[in-house]
């Protein structure tokens, strides 16, 4: 067990440092992504003690293919409030807790990380002692061993001195394996299911859903809705492509949903996302059994009818997505 443990935290390093190199040889076309020194954080209730935080920008700018900052939210239970995402800078958890307090005194009793990206996770430091911080397994793990390599891909992306530099490790408290559930009752009718169904963007992905209230937090796996497409940026596609589908088909159609980043939508608002993998997945497999070599196909697959104003298409579709999905079609059809 040592062994395999070892060797598990050796492919994690290995695989941030070839993440590094990688982002280093294809940056996006705009540094920082969004400027955590100028989102200012707004509250939306969507039902009774159930809230979303959302950027103030991402009614008008989702639309326009404008990348955002951050979603969250949280609920008020019977004794507490459970938070979902900390944010990825102290300026913003203290946004984020002003508006927890503009509603509520109660205190924080369970904070989630939907993902091991710092915009998700970096402030968990800053919580209360007693707050109890749920990860799935692989969040956890990813985090406890390469740290510091995440604080530089988070820099990276988003800029220095956006006090991601400030933010220090704490290890979470619950885990959630893979194919597990944990369900918590927060009392007055308030049943939070947290689903890990496995890879949707990343190993460390996390869902929220509220099933009486049908509100769903989705995370990175569903960005924004159109014409924002999917960050697959973490070196897997198939196992994406099947949860994505499968935690959309879970959805009820009068769902609310509150993507990773962008403003609230519907599951008919994070369709695109669905359609885009689908179409990508069937012109991919089409390309590889013509025999075509990767650059190849980058010159045939290049699904314009997706490419909708979104400013971080081309560096996502070409850097990332497609050659994820050619990988690992390509590779299948070799065994």
């Amino acid at each position: 067990m040592k062994k395999l443990i070892l060797t598990l935290s050796g492919l994690c390093a290995i695989l941030l440092c070839l993440a590094g190199n990688l982002f280093a040889q294809s940056m996006p076309p705009q540094i920082p992504i969004w400027d955590a020194n100028k989102v200012n954080l707004k509250l939306q209730k969507i039902n009774t003690d159930v809230y979303a935080i959302i950027p103030e920008t991402a009614a008008a700018e989702t639309v326009k293919g404008i990348p955002q900052a951050t979603t969250g939210g949280f609920i008020v239970g019977e004794k507490g409030v459970l938070m979902i995402e900390v944010m990825l800078s102290r300026r913003l958890y203290d946004q984020q807790i002003r508006l927890i307090r503009s509603v509520t005194d109660k205190p924080i009793i369970y904070a989630v990380n939907t993902s091991d990206h710092g915009d998700h996770c970096f402030s968990n430091y800053l919580l209360p002692k007693s707050a109890l911080i749920i990860q799935n397994d692989f969040a956890n793990e990813n985090l406890a061993k390469n740290f510091q390599g995440i604080k530089q891909f988070m820099v990276n992306l988003f800029g220095e001195g956006r006090g991601i530099e400030d933010a220090v490790y704490r290890p979470a408290d619950v885990l959630i394996p893979k194919n597990s559930n944990l369900r918590i009752d927060l009392g007055e009718g308030k049943l939070v299911e947290l689903l890990n169904v496995g890879t949707a963007q990343s190993p460390a992905d996390l869902f929220v859903w509220l099933a009486k209230q049908k509100v769903f937090w989705a995370g990175n796996p569903f960005i924004a809705e159109s014409p924002a497409i999917p960050w697959l940026f973490d070196g897997f596609f198939l196992e994406p492509a099947a949860n994505l589908k499968k935690m959309y088909d879970f959805l009820p159609q009068d769902a609310v949903v509150i993507p990773g980043h962008g403003k609230i939508t519907t599951k008919s608002g994070i369709k695109y996302t669905i359609e885009y993998v689908q179409e990508l997945k069937k012109e991919v497999e089409a390309a590889v059994d013509k025999g075509l070599t990767l650059e190849q196909t980058k010159q045939v697959v290049k699904m314009k009818a997706f490419d909708k104003g979104y400013v971080l298409f081309d560096w996502l579709h070409y850097n990332f997505n497609l050659p994820n999905a050619y990988k690992e079609i390509s590779g299948n059809r070799k065994k």
